[in-house]
């Protein structure tokens, strides 16, 4: 009898769970994203700071827990309020890829263009220019397509853009959620500030976090304009978005131009993809592209 009463109040709790999590998809959805991933991350940040010792799991832990945070609640969530032709949508996000040509030409030479077009403005970073050899334009290419498979922009864009993004624009319109979602998505990253992905790690103090993450927030912000942006006029494709952060994370230029104001800061990349943001919001008149019949039929 009392093993039936706790089987039934186990169940119910379930149910329970469920319900609350299909009532509140976009606040479940990014509990599960940053916790799964921040716990994940634990063994690698403590492993950095040589408070336990590397193993493999720690090395791991880094891609893992990419993956099992924005990508892994994205599916979870997914099928949890739309079942399993909600995940056939999701997915099939991945296969739009007829897009027009211009598209791909503004990922592929538009966003370096930008990211050197930061680099110009500073003072000190032209003069430490390092011509490239055929070694970097390899280096380049596999720094790529290595982030493009296996980085971080295919397991977050499934989640920040294929999941949360269509859901908070039909709620509160493309420029509040995409400027949410930016702040959403560089909180996320709190972690990697204190390991060298983000400058931090061993050597470093509080006072080098705000003086970077400031900067990174602001960032986020523009790069999540401009992905809005495009992600709007391509029909919600997921591709195309993975393709753009990979275009962005590939960044080598940094290499070409080893000046301390470029290598230990993103400041060039704010300037780069702030005035390109700062202008299609001007333009698009904080519309961003954004049409509602479109995202709901993808």
């Amino acid at each position: 009898m009392e093993m039936t009463q706790v089987g039934t109040e186990q169940t119910s709790s379930r149910t329970g769970l469920r319900q609350t999590m299909r009532r509140h998809p976009l606040v479940s959805y990014f509990v599960m994203a940053y916790g799964f991933s921040w716990i994940v991350w634990i063994p690698y940040i403590l492993s950095i700071w040589h408070l336990m010792p590397a193993n493999s799991f720690s090395i791991l832990a880094f891609p893992i827990g990419t993956f099992l945070g924005p990508a892994f609640a994205a599916l979870l969530m997914t099928g949890l309020t739309e079942g399993d032709l909600g995940l056939g949508r999701l997915l099939h996000r991945f296969a739009i890829w007829r897009v027009g040509f211009k598209w791909y030409l503004f990922l592929l030479l538009g966003v370096p263009a930008l990211s050197l077009l930061g680099i110009v403005v500073l003072p000190g970073a032209l003069s430490s220019f390092v011509p490239p050899t055929w070694a970097f334009l390899v280096k380049y290419f596999e720094q790529f397509f290595v982030v493009f498979f296996l980085g971080g922009p295919l397991a977050e864009e499934t989640g920040w853009r294929g999941f949360a993004l269509p859901r908070m624009q039909l709620r509160y319109g493309p420029l509040r959620s995409t400027l949410l979602l930016a702040l959403l998505w560089a909180c996320w990253h709190l972690p990697h500030f204190l390991t060298p992905a983000q400058h931090g790690g061993p050597g470093t103090n509080f006072a080098t976090f705000l003086k970077n993450f400031p900067v990174f927030c602001l960032l986020c912000a523009a790069l999540a304009i401009i992905i809005t942006w495009v992600f709007n006029h391509t029909r919600g494709s997921l591709f195309i978005a993975v393709l753009l952060h990979a275009s962005v994370d590939a960044n080598l230029l940094p290499l070409l131009f080893p000046a301390p104001i470029i290598t230990k800061t993103d400041l060039f990349l704010v300037i780069g993809f702030g005035l390109p943001a700062l202008l299609i919001v001007l333009l698009t008149h904080g519309h961003l592209g954004y049409r509602r019949e479109i995202q709901l039929s993808s």
